[in-house]
């Protein structure tokens, strides 16, 4: 299990752009039917 953790500032425009490209992901894996745990969480924590 990784317990590394970095924390990145980003601004309100690059938080935007990064959950949007998140969910995207997202879309795609479930179609793909596949798992989405890890980045459900990422979009949570950006959230």
């Amino acid at each position: 299990m990784l317990t590394r953790k970095a924390k990145v500032a980003v601004t309100d425009d690059e938080r935007t752009i990064l959950i949007l490209a998140l969910n995207e992901l997202r879309n795609k894996l479930i179609s793909e039917g596949t798992y989405t745990d890890a980045v459900d969480e990422l979009i949570l924590k950006l959230a």
